[in-house]
Order: structure tokens, then C-alpha cells, then sequence
């Protein structure tokens, strides 16, 4: 099993597990195709929309773990 960090990238997350996409629309990350997304870290993305990282973090392992 991967384990996702604050240093993955949106976009490798998305390719393990794009089921995991309404967890990005949760913190009103909306544009989860633009290739600038893709390429963001996860710290970077919850920084710009002002969400903890650590707790999406958290939500996504438990996500792809279930």
C-alpha cells in the first residue's frame, strides 16, 4: 500500500486513486484536470485553499487503506 504524504503529488494520487478526487473537491480544489493542479504537492494545494494537510492527508490514507 502507498502511503500518501504532505510531499505527493495531486496528480500521483489521483493515478493510484482517482476515487479519492471528492476529497479534493471537499476543500474546494475544483480544478483537479488543470496540469498546474496535477503537479502540485499536497502541502501546496491545501495551503492555497487553506485546509489543514495533515488532516487531508490523514483522510486520504484512510481512504485508500479501506
Amino acid at each position: 500500500m502507498t502511503k500518501i504524504t504532505k510531499d505527493t503529488i495531486i496528480g500521483d494520487i489521483l493515478d493510484l486513486d482517482a476515487s479519492t478526487a471528492p476529497l479534493f473537491l471537499e476543500i474546494g480544489m475544483h480544478c483537479l484536470g488543470c496540469p498546474a493542479s496535477r503537479g502540485e504537492t499536497l502541502e501546496q494545494a491545501c495551503y492555497v485553499h487553506g485546509t489543514n494537510a495533515d488532516e487531508l492527508v490523514a483522510k486520504l490514507n484512510a481512504h485508500i487503506g479501506a
